[in-house]
């Protein structure tokens, strides 16, 4: 399972107190949840769990793994940077100017 990991400081508190918010997969066996990975926590430190019985990566039901396998096969390298701004550079007009121009007709 895809593991996110993020850390925030709750910057309304007078003292830096730092949160762990982490995703990953589990598994229940004899009444104990068991982490597929070591944990970064304290010895009988209490954290709060969510548990959800979605598939690990939900995503991978609605991907068309044919498609995904013909992609992969194609011999073509990503373009570089540069390739990509070359590219940008020659679409007309100012995106700035759109986007005022579009806020401006909403009223």
């Amino acid at each position: 399972m895809d593991t996110r990991d993020r850390s925030t400081c709750d910057p309304g508190s007078s003292e830096l107190e730092w949160t762990m918010t982490k995703t990953l997969s589990a598994v229940y066996e004899n009444g104990v949840l068991r982490p597929s990975e070591p944990l970064d926590l304290k010895e009988s430190q209490r954290v709060t769990v969510i548990i959800s019985d979605a598939p690990g990566d939900i995503a991978d039901a609605y991907l068309d793994h044919e498609y995904m396998a013909a992609i992969d096969a194609m011999d073509e390298t990503a373009p570089t940077l540069e390739e990509v701004r070359a590219a940008l550079a020659t679409i007309p007009g100012n995106l700035s100017d759109d986007i005022r121009a579009e806020r401006d007709a909403r009223g």
